[in-house]
């Protein structure tokens, strides 16, 4: 195992682990990447961390992704999490599309898949999990990039991409970051700054849309609208901002954040992935120089 897991500290969390080992109450949050299909590679890990390590647990857990990742936490917050974990993997591995799908097929075969993972009860298992607290992004389109038209749309895309090169704040001209969060508790990184934000409560009416809306990818995607309970308007993947979760997790010093990883990159934004020099805010990251072994990373990071 130790030649497949990298694992990472910040300067606080790191003599603790070292001196006691780390142990499932320390963690206030877990929190993941998008990343389409590479969510798969965390598969069994999801399976062991949350229906054996944190099996029995009685503190709320708050877990916080967009994209890919939500769905992933969706899985994990279903009663019978093997189960869900389970059908997720197979349901995303036996998916089939045209040679030359359109956006509206994959719109439905992501629907179809949704459901699928879900089933009957999986959303009001997620809303009265004994423990677990599921968040996730998405982000509210602004003008070009709230219309699905391909004329409107990838100009506006392009513009967002390039005034992100000068600025990754500049993003907000374009999206307004979105977090649909479990009402029951207001969750660490409920204020989380650098972008103009808006809280929707997740509800029975609104999960499956809001899941939907935070794994929308822009133009391959249609644009999710109506969410109950949200400002009106186009809702795509929250990977637009969020990719890998670059955001104050919490004030509190004390608290564990807990990042299993598929890459030794953390790469903040969906406009990121080409700009090599964007890194992560220093003061939320610790550096990840991680060379020469490929395969899984896991985070475990503490607030400096």
């Amino acid at each position: 195992m130790s030649e497949n897991l990298s694992f990472l500290a910040g300067r606080k969390a790191l003599p603790m682990i070292r001196e006691g080992g780390l142990h499932p109450d320390q963690v206030k949050i877990v929190t993941g990447a998008a990343g389409g299909p590479k969510c798969l590679i965390l598969n069994h890990l999801d399976a062991a961390i949350f229906s054996t390590w944190f099996a029995g647990r009685k503190k709320s857990l708050f877990l916080l992704g967009s994209s890919a990742a939500a769905w992933r936490f969706a899985s994990v917050s279903q009663k019978r999490p093997l189960e869900a974990i389970d059908r997720f993997r197979t349901t995303y591995v036996h998916q089939r599309y045209s040679r030359k799908p359109s956006r509206e097929e994959i719109t439905g075969e992501s629907i179809a898949f949704l459901e699928t993972f879900l089933g009957e009860t999986g959303v009001d298992e997620i809303l009265n999990h004994p423990y677990l607290r599921l968040n996730m992004m998405s982000v509210r389109c602004r003008g070009l990039t709230a219309s699905d038209r391909m004329g409107a749309l990838l100009p506006g895309l392009l513009l967002a991409a390039l005034s992100n090169i000068i600025s990754r704040r500049s993003l907000g001209i374009f999206f307004e970051r979105t977090l649909l969060y479990d009402q029951r508790e207001i969750p660490p990184f409920f204020n989380m700054n650098g972008f103009p934000i808006r809280q929707i409560p997740l509800t029975e009416k609104n999960l499956r849309q809001g899941l939907l809306a935070s794994g929308s990818i822009p133009v391959a995607m249609s644009r999710v609208t109506d969410i109950p309970g949200a400002r009106r308007g186009t809702y795509r993947d929250g990977g637009v901002i969020d990719y890998h979760m670059d955001i104050p997790f919490t004030k509190n010093s004390n608290d564990i954040v807990l990042f299993p990883h598929y890459t030794n990159r953390v790469i903040p934004g969906w406009f990121d992935k080409k700009l090599s020099w964007r890194k992560p805010d220093p003061s939320i990251y610790v550096e990840l120089n991680i060379t020469g072994r490929a395969g899984l990373c896991a985070f475990f990071q503490r607030r400096r």
